[in-house]
């Protein structure tokens, strides 16, 4: 059984390090020598704070893939608040100083909004152009941003899915930046891809960390980057979960926080499938909020998914400027939400949400040096699952502690679609219970391939035999 095990694992990881191969042969990149005036005058005058040891040594690899004339593709691992942003935005001006443009796609307006309001900050006064585009950009505006990407005024763009768009055309683009990547089918990623000719050098980022084994398996094509620290100043968020019985306490602790100049956010679950009932939900869980926040003494927002763009990004910016300060909110603020002054992020039935959603919703507070507090909020009658989720969580803010803790719980089985590639559908083999045999099996491979690169050796024959049967069925697995 174990043999079998074995060679499941093993073929896996030849498949795997044969498509990096293809990816490193098969694709010329852009070649990004210069360390230019851009990089390097916002290195030195307007980074507003020191850079972390895993900031610095993740933009080396990146700065050392970017130069050899091969297509950096390149996954970067940082649990939430790690400061990925800069990361990217620095990857995106050594583009920039080459002469070659950039795209950041995000999976909804809001995140895209603020990674393209947080970028614009940290340029201040670089001349860097920077447009956002998204499904409500203007069609003025939008006329205005297609002409500077096609004559390369446009440096830096930042979207949703609307990049993907026919008629959005670059000059030269020469990086693609992919958050939150797990949200992006592969076509989609593909169609960015095919933007730029060479192909644009492509860093997918993530929040949710992705534990060991799958890292090995799902993604092992992708060269690995992980943010492994927090910027200086942060506190860990304390976590405490609490039940509905207490909710009084609850509310009178972050009456206590916002009187003391803090900001809340209540996060709602999706209960219903219907979506005039998610919103009845919604509006009852306001109402409900309202009653223990009454007017003019507290100004409440309202977010989720059924707004229109420009409201909700109206509510969300009264929230950033502190024009109110409690937000109620469905996942919608999951990630990209940026509000260093909210303290509190009290979650209503917590037991409904992931372990990852969990960590992601947790992560919109402690962005400041005060300290922050999550509370998880659940009726009486908890599964054992659940139970164990809200525990996890009491005990920990390390993000892969969680990731591989998630893993244990859902089991492989669910997280198989992360990259749409069906790569784990094992007979025998199972990445969570047999990761020795897997990281043998990783270890054997590489020894085979450093001995025989090429799998052409006589005693190697029905290895490259089984590689050739598999052709034409991996494509997809060149695109990041």
């Amino acid at each position: 059984r174990n043999r079998f095990k074995f060679e499941e694992l093993f073929l896996l990881q030849l498949r795997i390090n044969r498509m990096r191969g293809l990816k490193q042969t098969a694709f010329r990149g852009h070649s990004f020598e210069k360390v230019g005036e851009l990089f390097n005058g916002f290195y030195h005058h307007s980074l507003p704070f020191e850079l972390t040891e895993a900031q610095k040594q993740v933009i080396r690899e990146i700065r050392k893939d970017v130069l050899g004339g091969k297509q950096m593709n390149r996954l970067l691992q940082g649990d939430v608040g790690s400061g990925k942003t800069v990361v990217a935005l620095m990857t995106m001006l050594l583009a920039a100083d080459n002469g070659a443009q950039s795209a950041l796609m995000a999976p909804t307006e809001i995140l895209a909004f603020q990674h393209f309001e947080s970028i614009r900050d940290l340029l201040g006064d670089l001349p860097v152009e920077v447009r956002l585009l998204t499904g409500s950009t203007t069609k003025r505006a939008r006329a205005e941003i297609l002409e500077g990407l096609r004559n390369g005024q446009v440096k830096i763009l930042v979207g949703t899915h609307a990049l993907l768009e026919g008629d959005v055309q670059f000059q030269q683009l020469g990086m693609v930046v992919i958050d939150e990547q797990h949200r992006f089918g592969v076509a989609q990623r593909a169609k960015l891809w095919g933007k730029g000719n060479p192909v644009p050098h492509v860093l997918v980022m993530t929040a949710t960390p992705i534990p060991r084994t799958l890292a090995m398996t799902a993604y092992g094509d992708l060269d690995q980057s992980v943010i492994g620290e927090l910027p200086k100043g942060r506190k860990p968020i304390r976590t405490v979960y609490k039940r509905d019985a207490e909710r009084p306490s609850v509310m009178q602790f972050v009456k206590e926080q916002i009187d003391a100049g803090g900001q809340a956010y209540f996060v709602f679950p999706l209960i219903e499938e219907s979506e005039k009932l998610e919103l009845k939900d919604l509006m009852a869980g306001f109402d409900m909020v309202s009653d223990w926040f009454p007017t003019p003494r507290y100004q409440l927002s309202i977010v989720h998914g059924k707004m229109k763009p420009e409201q909700k990004e109206a509510e969300m910016q009264r929230f950033k400027r502190g024009a109110s300060q409690v937000m109620v909110a469905t996942t919608v603020i999951e990630v990209g939400v940026n509000v260093p002054n909210a303290s509190v992020m009290v979650i209503e039935s917590a037991q409904r949400f992931g372990l990852s959603q969990l960590h992601q919703l947790r992560g919109r507070v402690g962005r400041g040096s005060e300290q922050s507090f999550c509370i998880l909020l659940t009726g009486r009658n908890l599964s054992r699952d659940s139970r164990e989720r809200l525990n996890i969580m009491c005990a920990t803010n390390d993000g892969f502690l969680i990731a591989e803790k998630d893993l244990e719980i859902r089991g492989p089985g669910d997280i198989e679609g992360t990259r749409q590639s069906g790569m784990l559908h094992f007979k025998l083999a199972n990445i969570l219970h047999d990761k020795p045999l897997l990281e043998l099996a990783s270890l054997k491979c590489a020894e085979l391939l450093e001995a025989d690169p090429d799998i052409s050796s006589a005693e190697n024959l029905q290895l490259k035999n089984y590689i050739l049967s598999k052709k034409g069925k991996t494509e997809w697995s060149r695109i990041a």
